[in-house]
């Protein structure tokens, strides 16, 4: 009838300076009996716990699905992102929950051709800054090249909502889960000539159909389809991550990734990409997709309600790494 998962992040809290807590796997029957039972559990977890607040829907880290789908509900969801029916929508307002955050997702119409001018761009920064893009096809040095991105990615997204860096474990966890996902025909690595990781794009064929078709399930026949998916002809594409050194933010590099898989796309057939879920504050992300013709068709939102029903505090994007060091430090010299 309904489930409900409360998650005490303690590393976020203390990134945040907050008393939260998280709700995750939030699914029920379209019945208030239900909802208010469920929201009544996790509000006395949470009084225990000493929290002034659920949000959600996250999980334990950045990487965990997280967000409640408000607009899209006619499109076919992405393997890696949470799908509800409308009526939850009613139930969150029914039981006082209200936007914390918003996250948006685009469709890429994906060109016949990459553009003359984005071609030169890319090559005169790729010669002026010496930069290398990894062969991904080479399968014993992969696990190398993604503990590398999971090192970035704790670097370059520490100042996005509700990340948490990841762990050595977590890192070791998401290595071996993205080992099948990363190929040579949809991802890039751009290195330096000092072997430094500067920037990535992680990008996938579409299992959204095989996982319909399957119904979500690996075994016992379940892998057959989505193998097929992932190494068989397969029009679109979901971007999955993609980020830039933040001190080489500017510099050029999110040009050159994207140059390389649209190139990529193209000669594999790829005729339309789908980005994963992006803060709708994030303008540098956002700003990417200008270059190309695109339809925000999704949405996705982070709820939040206050035990003590006053109004929660608004959600600001930090500006740089700078900027969260600077708070950190305030917050330890009071």
């Amino acid at each position: 009838m309904g489930r409900v998962a409360g998650i005490l992040n303690k590393r976020a809290n203390e990134k945040n300076d907050v008393n939260y807590l998280r709700f995750a796997f939030f699914d029920f029957i379209d019945d208030a009996e239900v909802t208010d039972a469920l929201y009544a559990a996790l509000a006395d977890y949470a009084r225990e716990l000493g929290c002034v607040a659920i949000h959600g829907p996250q999980g334990f880290s950045d990487m965990d699905r997280e967000g409640m789908l408000v607009e899209g509900f006619d499109r076919l969801s992405q393997f890696f992102v949470y799908y509800n029916y409308p009526y939850y929508l009613d139930h969150m307002a029914r039981l006082g929950f209200v936007k914390e955050v918003d996250w948006v997702e685009y469709l890429i119409h994906v060109p016949d051709a990459v553009p003359p001018r984005m071609e030169r761009i890319v090559e005169y920064t790729k010669k002026h800054m010496a930069l290398k893009l990894v062969d991904l096809s080479d399968k014993k040095n992969l696990p190398k090249y993604l503990r590398d991105v999971f090192a970035l990615y704790n670097e370059a997204y520490q100042v996005i909502f509700g990340m948490v860096p990841l762990t050595p474990k977590q890192i070791e966890k998401y290595t071996k889960e993205f080992l099948p996902l990363v190929s040579n025909k949809t991802s890039c690595f751009v290195y330096n000539d000092k072997d430094e990781l500067l920037g990535f794009g992680v990008a996938a064929p579409s299992l959204s159909k095989a996982n319909q078709k399957t119904r979500g399930r690996l075994f016992p026949f379940g892998w057959i389809t989505t193998l097929r998916a992932l190494k068989g002809k397969n029009e679109r594409l979901d971007m999955l991550l993609i980020a830039v050194r933040p001190d080489m933010k500017g510099a050029g590099l999110n040009l050159v990734i994207l140059e390389d898989l649209l190139r990529k796309g193209i000669q594999n057939g790829v005729k339309f990409a789908e980005t994963g879920p992006q803060l709708e504050m994030n303008k540098d992300v956002l700003s990417m997709w200008r270059l190309f013709d695109t339809e925000q068709h999704k949405r996705r939102r982070c709820f939040i309600r206050m035990l003590d029903g006053s109004e929660p505090p608004k959600v600001t994007q930090l500006d740089d790494l700078d900027e969260l060091k600077a708070r950190q430090q305030a917050k330890a010299g009071e």
